[in-house]
């Protein structure tokens, strides 16, 4: 199994990052607006995500833990169709009013680890800036 893990440091209070990770059901949309271009729930515990490339991804939330600042969910199909996928997404403090967020996919397979990466890298740099200009 192939993993991708992005790492970034985010110039926001962990509350307010948290904030929209939490969101199952409108959080991509409020994460990387304009890369996402729709998120909804479709089932309760599932919701479906457009990208502006075309991509719909349909996934299954698996736990979300408000202590922690963890969400954990799974790709479960639509155009992209893993036979495996766990992801988590968790904020961390980092110094006063920062953020560390770390977002990790392990997926079979292993092929799909690079473009999920890739996307996972350009939707954390919309995602830093989307944050850091709320301020």
């Amino acid at each position: 199994m192939a993993s991708a893990i992005e790492e970034i440091i985010i110039d926001a209070d962990p509350a307010q990052v948290w904030a929209v990770i939490s969101d199952f059901t409108d959080g991509p949309v409020r994460m990387a607006p304009g890369f996402v271009t729709d998120s909804r729930l479709v089932e309760p515990g599932v919701r479906l995500a457009t990208f502006a490339d075309g991509t719909v991804v349909r996934e299954r939330l698996i736990a979300l833990d408000e202590q922690s600042r963890r969400i954990a969910y799974s790709v479960i199909g639509d155009t992209m169709q893993p036979t495996h996928d766990n992801a988590s997404m968790q904020v961390f403090p980092h110094g006063e009013g920062h953020s560390r967020f770390v977002w990790i996919h392990d997926v079979r397979p292993d092929e799909l680890a690079v473009p999920m990466g890739a996307a996972m890298r350009h939707g954390l740099t919309i995602f830093k800036q989307t944050m850091e200009t709320r301020r």
